[in-house]
């Protein structure tokens, strides 16, 4: 439990020194050398995750097998999302994803301590099993954060639209960056996500099963959104609000996919999925 609160603090304070930051970079003259440092909240948001990763590998690794059940899976994703926010952080100018990520990561922390459904243990799986599984995870943390970019560019274009670029807009990297790290998001998710599929096809004995069909026919529609959006993209040069609808079209059907089908499995129907 106290690594449990260590690692929820932190998250709270990396993301309260973030604001600081956005502050000091919008508001110069009551800014500090301290505040307007991106290192500190990024250090402290690292930390968060090594925690949280400790208390994941106790979660999922149980004597049966992984425990994929919708809260650790909740969990995993999370921590994943935070995890890709703060490496693309290193080399691209996207820590200010932080402030709606990380506060959800932290909410995902404490998703093993509600309710449990109906356990989804995965006894002994092999290689293929647990590679579709990584590239499923991967997909859908690379695609959320390509929504929550979606949702960033989406203020940043209204501001500019209605010539208000004051206020935390001026601490956001040009449209024209915005946009481009949009796409890649999208292509490295989408690119995941087909692999995802592949290896499902390949390693997932019936792919169509009653607990499955609703979760494969959801994420290939989804996968098609964001397959047309990249085509798109290359062939009318898409962009702006047409990007941004089409990439929370695509993340609404795979949340659907990923989250809603495992909802009503566990918590609703209480079906049990042994593998």
């Amino acid at each position: 439990m106290m690594l449990l609160i260590a690692a929820f603090l932190l998250y709270v304070v990396a993301t309260g020194l973030l604001l600081l930051r956005l502050r000091s970079l919008t508001s110069p003259q009551t800014s500090t050398p301290f505040t307007r440092r991106r290192w500190p909240p990024l250090a402290l948001a690292l930390l968060a995750v090594a925690l949280h990763a400790l208390l994941l590998q106790q979660g999922l690794f149980v004597a049966e097998g992984l425990d994929l059940g919708i809260n650790n899976i909740i969990s995993l994703t999370g921590w994943l999302v935070a995890l890709l926010v703060l490496v693309s952080a290193l080399g691209a100018p996207l820590e200010n994803l932080g402030l709606l990520i990380l506060p959800l990561a932290a909410l995902a922390l404490l998703a093993p301590l509600l309710p449990q459904g109906t356990p989804v243990v995965v006894t002994n799986p092999d290689g293929g099993l647990q590679l579709h599984i990584l590239l499923s995870i991967l997909s859908y943390s690379l695609l959320a954060l390509a929504a929550a970019q979606a949702l960033l560019l989406a203020i940043q274009d209204r501001h500019l639209r209605n010539r208000h670029p004051g206020g935390f807009i001026r601490a956001l990297p040009p449209l024209e960056t915005m946009e481009l790290l949009l796409f890649r998001l999208i292509a490295s998710g989408a690119l995941a996500l087909t692999l995802a599929l592949a290896s499902g096809a390949l390693f997932i004995h019936d792919l169509l099963a009653q607990h499955l069909v609703h979760k494969t026919v959801l994420s290939i529609a989804a996968w098609a959104v964001f397959m047309t959006l990249l085509w798109g993209r290359w062939r009318f040069g898409w962009r702006g609000r047409t990007a941004i609808r089409w990439t929370l079209v695509g993340f609404v059907v795979l949340l659907i996919a990923f989250i809603g089908s495992k909802l009503v499995l566990e918590l609703l129907l209480g079906s049990r999925i042994t593998t």
